[in-house]
């Protein structure tokens, strides 16, 4: 990640575009494919941060997801563009916890929204072990520049049936 990077607003690092294979017998894309777009665009921003396939190999770290929530806002269709923004809501030195939404690229709605809790794991004992001092810098220097953005509406959001 460039020093200059600017991360004060949420990340927009990629960009997806709708695969004929995520489309399920509904016509639009099927909620598994919503969690691997997500990934797709976690991981660019991972890269990013220094988490790039050499510092796994070299180091034998690797990153492991402690929980994962989807909230599906409006469907997406075979050929779509999609983007992505991330930011990251906490951390600390073995953990961060990140938000990320999905928009139509063209259209501009937003189609679903993701928080997830990344662990640092240490795969010669597979436990959650420190990040190194420089990715944990940069962690903390994006988490930083966007902590006083207001928190996202559905932040934490418990899943159960509204009633009138």
């Amino acid at each position: 990640m460039p020093d200059t990077l600017e991360v004060a607003d949420p990340l927009e690092i990629h960009t997806e575009r709708v695969r004929p294979e995520w489309i399920d017998h509904n016509g639009h894309m099927n909620v598994a494919f919503y969690l691997t777009a997500f990934d797709e665009a976690a991981g660019a921003v991972a890269r990013s941060i220094g988490f790039t396939n050499e510092y796994r190999k070299a180091n034998n770290i690797g990153t492991f997801v402690g929980d994962y929530h989807i909230r599906y806002v409006q469907e997406v269709m075979e050929g779509d563009l999609l983007r992505f923004t991330y930011r990251i809501i906490d951390c600390d030195e073995k953990r961060f916890h990140y938000w990320q939404e999905m928009y139509h690229a063209d259209k501009g709605y937003l189609a679903a929204e993701a928080e997830a809790i990344t662990l640092h794991i240490d795969m010669s004992v597979r436990k959650v072990s420190p990040f190194p001092r420089e990715i944990y810098e940069r962690i903390r220097a994006i988490f930083e520049a966007q902590k006083d953005l207001p928190l996202p509406k559905n932040l934490g959001r418990q899943i159960k049936i509204t009633r009138k």
